[in-house]
């Protein structure tokens, strides 16, 4: 009992210390449960949105995977099981609906049908109304503002048969209850009006509503016995189940995304605390060593550090934990003042994760103390009282330079395999060499960040006078105390700038990629399907600044199943497409296949003509998909034409003449299909806009998650250049005895601060911009790395690190200003 009353009474005394340092793991205890329950509340969110896409219904048939869609009769064959009380059939199809100025949106509209029945709807009404009669519709709100429309207005559709169609506009749906038709148009329409604005239409889903007292599985089991096999028939909580099953996998990626932010937050709060330790333990040296004389070991020494490390992570991670739950409340308060569609989140932590995240933290401070405490309990009594210690001999030393430099070397030797190496090896190398390379400069810091805080130190000289020689030559003077310190936030910038450059680079490199391997830069096609109107093809051809390429496609039997036959003039398309060489090198009679990988396949012919065989070429190519919607195989023209003499062009696919601009070239294309409001054009640029946008929102994530750990090593500065204000009392003291004044004192703790994260900064982006653009390098290895960092990012995480060291110093520097001469000098 007296040990642990004397081990507390330690830390009561060091508590004023010590207290940043609590700061930090309290940091990172909160920054881990908010982390953990804002990926469980966000793929709680997706569960949700994929129950209400389910429906209220109270038990669902849908089609199995050898059956995608319903026949019309089983809404008739269910209806007639005991126990239900309605049915409503899902009905979706494609349609257009046309802006203002009576050209059609870019993207196909989704046609869906809103059942009569009330209990049975399952879009989600934003604004006004159901529809009720023919003539009325629903629109999304994205696309109701995309065409200036409101409840009651008119809007015009694309009809089926061709020509257009002017409905009543009587409500918006939330877009956000029906993910399946995410980045597509919405409309939703009377059940028994569908087939008036929509082609392609399927029974997708068939929603029950059972009699009040019936049971769910009775009546499920009723109908699955009633239906053909081809059905899948679940409960409504079957059905939810297995919608949040599909998303374990999402979990998981969210999950392992978020835990790497908080691991590295957590390894720069490890740092922090072994190195806080460790300069409170070297000033405790007079003292354990009297330890050790009255009879102490060393391992009541090590015990005796531990626990105190036991408690500080114990009231740390308690804080931790507690200011966590206050972030997650908040957070939920916020989310539910927030419109989120069909979304109720909560980000309140259950209690296994709160006692985990404690626990962890506690492990950590323990884990982060033990290297101090075992190096505290090393020293000699005689040595430490004396003063004469040295940690570390000749040959620890010899080792572990030996071991930086073998670190350092296997690095290098990974990173320049991951250059030059194909995927997937690439990335690994990359990463495996990042991570040994940056070891062996963590174990190197002590050398490495004296000499660049000395060179920083030349401006700081001549600028700040006094005051900057003063700062310099304290970093240096220390400099395990400097590398320890400015390590952390070493670590902290480097994963910054390395995520930020590796995204950026990444993102010039891949984006226009994807809009140049399209075929062309413009496709136009009929909404709704159906072949394109030959004055529609004469009139793209009439515009000197174009250059079309038509695609004629026709659904054949081949091997006994209709697959869907495309065929264009390959010299035509872009050079850059994919696969575009396999297909100007097709012979006549070949084909080249999205789905099989080789092998002849025998074609029926019709009555006026024999059948034959079609040779597919080896390999798989995306070609005909990207060509032509639904295209299994792409052949020569003179192949379609023996296949299906009468195939027509259903797509065009259109790109700038030479020296024609892309926005030139696009007016050109309204121009010339004026006339034929049903024909949709769509940009490929809009695809590389969308994959630009989503790299963008991910450096911005990155950064916002990363600048915890830069704070958390600020934390660390400021613990440490408190700890030197207590050890360096005296020196104070006698420089303010010497003339020098409270403001000079504060500006050298704060150039102090300033060159330490200077240092670390400037080391850090230099091994950031190297490690991403390796990393970029490995994954664009097989398309070319284009472009640079993001320098206003990276000067922005250059800018972050400055205002941190500058934080960091405030506390300190007030503490000099307060300390009076005489307490200064009279200090132990």
């Amino acid at each position: 009992m007296t040990t642990y009353r004397y081990t507390v009474a330690e830390l009561r005394g060091q508590l004023r210390q010590l207290v940043l340092t609590g700061a930090a793991i309290a940091l990172g205890v909160a920054f881990l449960i908010a982390s953990v329950s804002g990926s469980g509340a966000l793929v709680d969110s997706y569960s949700q949105t994929a129950a209400a896409e389910v429906g209220p219904g109270d038990v669902q048939v849908t089609g199995s995977v050898a059956k995608a869609g319903l026949d019309t009769g089983t809404a008739a064959r269910a209806r007639q099981v005991a126990g239900v009380a309605g049915v409503s059939l899902r009905l979706a199809g494609r349609g257009g609906v046309l802006t203002e100025d009576g050209r059609p949106l870019d993207e196909a509209a989704v046609v869906s049908s809103v059942s009569a029945d009330p209990a049975l709807r399952w879009q989600l009404l934003k604004d006004g109304r159901w529809p009720t009669a023919p003539g009325e519709v629903l629109l999304d709100t994205d696309t109701a503002r995309r065409i200036g429309a409101a409840p009651g207005a008119d809007v015009r559709l694309a009809r089926t048969g061709g020509g257009l169609a002017t409905a009543r506009l009587v409500g918006t749906l939330d877009d956000r209850g029906a993910p399946g038709f995410a980045g597509h148009p919405i409309v939703g329409v009377p059940d028994g009006a569908v087939d008036r604005y929509a082609t392609g239409i399927t029974a997708t889903q068939l929603d029950v509503r059972l009699l009040p007292g019936a049971s769910r599985a009775h009546t499920a089991e009723a109908l699955r016995a009633a239906l053909d096999g081809a059905v899948e028939v679940r409960t409504r909580d079957a059905s939810v189940a297995e919608a949040t099953r599909q998303s374990k996998t999402l979990y998981g990626v969210v999950l392992i995304a978020a835990l790497s932010f908080v691991l590295i937050a957590l390894a720069v709060a490890r740092m922090v605390v072994g190195n806080t330790f460790s300069v409170v333990l070297a000033q405790r040296t007079r003292q354990l060593a009297l330890l050790r004389c009255v009879g102490a070991d060393r391992a009541q020494i090590r015990r005796l550090i531990l626990r105190q490390g036991a408690l500080l992570g114990t009231g740390a991670s308690a804080a931790g934990v507690l200011l966590g739950t206050g972030l997650c409340a908040a957070g939920t308060a916020l989310a539910q003042a927030a419109d989120l569609g069909p979304v109720h989140l909560s980000l309140l932590p259950s209690p296994l994760t709160c006692v985990l995240a404690g626990l962890f933290g506690v492990l950590l401070t323990l884990l982060a103390v033990r290297g101090p405490a075992k190096a505290a309990s090393a020293v000699p009594p005689v040595a430490a009282l004396g003063g004469a210690h040295e940690a570390g001999g000749g040959t620890a030393r010899l080792r572990a330079a030996v071991w930086s430099a073998v670190l350092l070397l296997t690095g290098a030797a990974l990173l320049v395999l991951g250059v030059v190496a194909p995927p997937p090896l690439s990335l690994l190398a990359v990463t495996l060499g990042a991570i040994s390379s940056f070891f062996g400069v963590l174990r190197l810091s002590h050398r490495l960040l004296p000499a660049v805080v000395a060179a920083l130190g030349v401006p700081a000289r001549r600028l700040a006078g006094t005051a900057g020689r003063l700062a310099t030559r304290q970093l240096r003077s220390s400099p395990a105390r400097t590398g320890t310190t400015g390590s952390a936030l070493l670590l902290g910038v480097t994963v910054m700038v390395g995520a930020v450059t590796a995204l950026e680079i990444t993102s010039n490199s891949l984006v226009p990629v994807v809009s140049a391997r399209q075929p062309g830069v413009f496709a136009a096609a009929v909404t709704g399907g159906g072949p394109l109107p030959a004055g529609a093809l004469a009139a793209l051809g009439r515009e000197r600044g174009l250059v079309v390429t038509p695609v004629r496609s026709a659904t054949v039997e081949i091997d006994g199943r209709g697959t869907l036959v495309a065929a264009a003039d390959p010299a035509r398309l872009s050079a850059h497409a994919d696969g575009v060489d396999r297909a100007r090198s097709l012979a006549d009679g070949a084909a080249l296949s999205g789905l099989d990988s080789g092998g002849v396949r025998q074609v029926a012919g019709a009555a006026d003509r024999p059948g034959t065989t079609l040779r597919i070429e080896p390999g798989r190519s995306s070609l005909p998909f990207t060509l032509q919607s639904g295209a299994v195989l792409l052949v020569t023209p003179a192949t379609l034409d023996r296949l299906a003499p009468r195939a027509a062009v259903t797509t065009a696919w259109i790109s700038p003449a030479e020296g024609i601009d892309r926005l030139t070239a696009r007016r050109a294309v309204d121009r010339a299909l004026a006339d034929y409001p049903r024909i949709g054009t769509t940009d490929t640029a809009a695809q590389a806009e969308s994959l630009r946008s989503l790299m963008d929102r991910m450096m911005l994530i990155t950064m916002a998650l990363l600048a915890f750990s830069v704070a958390i090593a600020g934390l660390g500065v400021a613990a440490t250049l408190m700890l030197s204000v207590s050890e360096r009392a005296r020196e104070i003291g006698m420089l303010r005895a010497i003339g020098m004044s409270r403001q000079q004192l504060r500006r050298m703790l704060t150039l102090e601060a300033l060159l330490l994260s200077l240092a670390g900064a400037l080391v850090g982006t230099v091994l950031g911009l190297g490690y991403g653009w390796a990393a970029a390098r490995s994954v664009t290895s097989t398309v070319g790395t284009v472009g640079g960092p993001p320098v206003p990012l990276v000067l922005a995480a250059l800018g972050l690190t400055v205002l941190t060291g500058l934080a960091a110093a405030v506390l300190p520097a007030r503490r000099v200003g307060r300390m009076t001469v005489v307490a200064a000098l009279r200090t132990a």
